[in-house]
């Protein structure tokens, strides 16, 4: 079904349109949560909590993409539960491991005034990655964004590991320069 139509859907209040959503980006929403969280349970929630959050935002949203709107959800969701996972248990994996990378050349907003500046790092960021290589791009995206691990990024970009981690440091390297030129704190 095209993604019009199953916005429609959830527009016109249909149950149909998680039932659609299911069908066509269920399996896309599953591999963002199982790259995230460790426990296969914990993901299938995650998913079934993606549909209730998307049922509740349309109306009044109207994604542009619906893949994207609906992977933004997982990921978002995933990443609040493998915090609360964290918190409880301190522990590594691969998530920890990819959000340490990103750590020397982001800023951390927490307060509530830095919102604001939050969105103007977003859009510095969205302007960066368009610049870049395309390889240098989906890499980035991939790894910090669908955190897959660094060894399926390499085996799916025809690279070894350290290829892939000398890329990845290059892009972060560029990426905390222009944030620096654009006055962003890192």
């Amino acid at each position: 079904m095209e993604d019009s139509r199953i916005i429609d859907l959830y527009w016109a209040r249909s149950q149909q349109a998680i039932t659609e959503s299911e069908r066509k980006y269920g399996p896309y929403c599953h591999t963002i949560a199982r790259r995230i969280l460790d426990r296969e349970e914990d993901a299938e929630e995650c998913v079934n909590d993606t549909w209730f959050r998307a049922w509740n935002a349309m109306p009044p949203q109207r994604p542009g993409v619906l893949s994207a709107f609906l992977g933004r959800l997982t990921r978002n969701l995933s990443l609040d539960r493998w915090r609360r996972i964290k918190a409880a248990k301190r522990g590594g994996n691969q998530v920890e491991v990819a959000l340490q990378e990103l750590e020397d050349c982001l800023p951390d907003y927490r307060r509530p005034d830095e919102e604001l500046e939050a969105g103007e790092t977003a859009a510095v960021i969205s302007a960066f990655l368009r610049r870049q290589p395309e390889t240098d791009r989906r890499l980035f995206v991939r790894r910090y964004f669908h955190l897959e691990p660094l060894d399926e990024l390499a085996r799916a970009c025809g690279m070894t590991t350290g290829q892939v981690k000398s890329r990845l440091y290059r892009v972060r390297q560029r990426l905390k320069a222009e944030l620096e030129r654009e006055g962003v704190a890192v």
